[in-house]
């Protein structure tokens, strides 16, 4: 997995992305400190709305910039990007009121809308070959948890030494390093669709294409389920450990832990066992596991046997379900899309999956407050599970991969999706703005 780190420009972005993930990580906690400063016990109301916030901007920002993308030189395009969230994270520490902070959180929010697709849809250009790039996006999913992990320890470090607001400072020198970085190396330049366009064409382009296309139908199906179930864990952890198990705050890191540990060991495994099995059977397989484990812990705490030893291989099994799901993701936008739509296609999927999390967030914590685990797991576990019928559905099976073609006879007005069968497979044509796209046969 580690030989692509031998590709330059490869080497170079995922670096950058490691010392973003710092970076963000670190706001991340020294928010919570700032949140409770200003406002004491309504702090937990703060962090929601900063994070309805930055679903808000994720939703709403990333398909324009995905619009406007192939129109400014991807490096530039990188640099500025960060160096804006840079300057938000420097202004943070000097933060008098709640508002500043949801105005301040909003541009840095939708700085990160515009630059996470763009990142991601680089990495397919620097890294052409499909092994190299599966092994890309297992090192980018364990970046992630490492993050998980590496930044509360240096948080803690930092605050034995100072207060919290030089963790902002932190926040920046992290977005500062993912410039330089960047700016190091050349990168692909995007090609430009020959067709000139409106605004609102550009604009939702994307999420046309997108949502015509029935395996990126089914990965948005699997990102309802990934939404559902992870919210559990993600929104209530803590609950669960405290308040429920009556544990010990020190039981926390060890149970988000567990999930990130999941996460990272499937992160692993995942690129030789693409090689052998199609990624359909993989990511439908991690749903499976995600809705499976949340459903037992709802029947453990419907029978009382929930405890945290429980909880812990539940949440394992969510982490190894959830690196199953997300990490092939990238090869699906990749084979899904020309060069030219590229960004648009990662902007559409970053949008549309965030609009999920969107949903689930503050679904997993009213479930849980009101009714309690056993009822919050089972729900979730519900909209997993129909969620996942859904992809199963929707994203054909047994389509083989063939070169691209056109059929220059179809009229303007065909349908938008057609199946034509052939001797080898399944074509999918699709017809976006009077423009006939053949979207290459691919393993399921």
């Amino acid at each position: 997995m580690l030989k692509i780190l031998q590709n330059r420009a490869f080497r170079h972005m995922f670096s950058a992305q490691i010392v973003a993930l710092l970076g963000t990580g670190l706001s991340t906690v020294a928010l919570g400190l700032l949140a409770y400063d200003l406002t004491g016990g309504d702090a937990s109301m703060v962090l929601g709305a900063v994070f309805g916030i930055k679903m808000v901007a994720y939703v709403g920002i990333a398909p324009i910039a995905g619009a406007f993308a192939g129109f400014v030189p991807r490096r530039k395009l990188l640099v500025g990007l960060d160096c804006i969230r840079a300057v938000v994270a420097c202004l943070l520490p000097f933060v008098g009121e709640v508002w500043q902070i949801f105005v301040l959180i909003f541009l840095m929010q939708a700085a990160s809308a515009a630059f996470t697709p763009t990142f991601q849809a680089t990495l397919p250009d620097i890294l052409p070959e499909e092994k190299d790039y599966t092994r890309a996006l297992s090192l980018s999913r364990l970046a992630y948890d490492m993050e998980s992990i590496i930044t509360p320890t240096l948080a803690a470090l930092v605050l034995l030494v100072a207060s919290y607001h030089e963790l902002f400072y932190g926040t920046a020198i992290g977005f500062i390093g993912s410039g330089l970085l960047i700016l190091s190396v050349a990168l692909p330049k995007p090609k430009r669709d020959s067709k000139r366009r409106s605004i609102y064409e550009r604009t939702t382009r994307g999420i046309k294409i997108y949502l015509k296309t029935p395996r990126l139908q089914g990965l948005l199906a699997l990102c309802m389920v990934v939404a559902s179930i992870g919210a559990m864990v993600l929104v209530n952890s803590v609950v669960l450990v405290q308040a429920v198990l009556g544990l010990d705050e020190i039981y926390l890191p060890f149970t988000i832990g567990a999930f990130g540990l999941g996460s990272m060991v499937m992160a692993l495994i995942l690129p030789r066992l693409l090689d052998v099995i199609p990624d359909r059977v993989a990511m439908l397989s991690g749903a499976g596991a995600m809705v499976l484990a949340l459903s037992s812990l709802g029947v453990a705490a419907w029978t009382g046997l929930f405890v945290w030893g429980v909880m812990l291989v539940c949440w394992f099994l969510i982490g190894a379900g959830y690196s199953a799901v997300l990490t092939p993701s990238g090869r699906l936008l990749q084979r899904s899309s020309h060069e030219e739509d590229r960004p648009a296609i990662y902007a559409a999927q970053f949008a549309l999956s965030h609009a999920c999390w969107l949903t689930c967030y503050p679904l997993a914590g009213f479930l849980q407050t009101s009714f309690g685990v056993g009822v919050a797991s089972l729900v979730l576990s519900v909209i997993g599970f129909v969620s996942l019928i859904i992809a199963r559905q929707l994203w054909p099976a047994g389509a083989m991969r063939s070169p691209y073609h056109t059929h220059p006879d179809l009229p303007d007005n065909h349908p938008h999706l057609q199946d034509i069968d052939h001797a080898h497979g399944h074509a999918h044509i699709f017809v976006i703005d009077d423009h006939h796209m053949q979207w290459p046969h691919m393993k399921a």
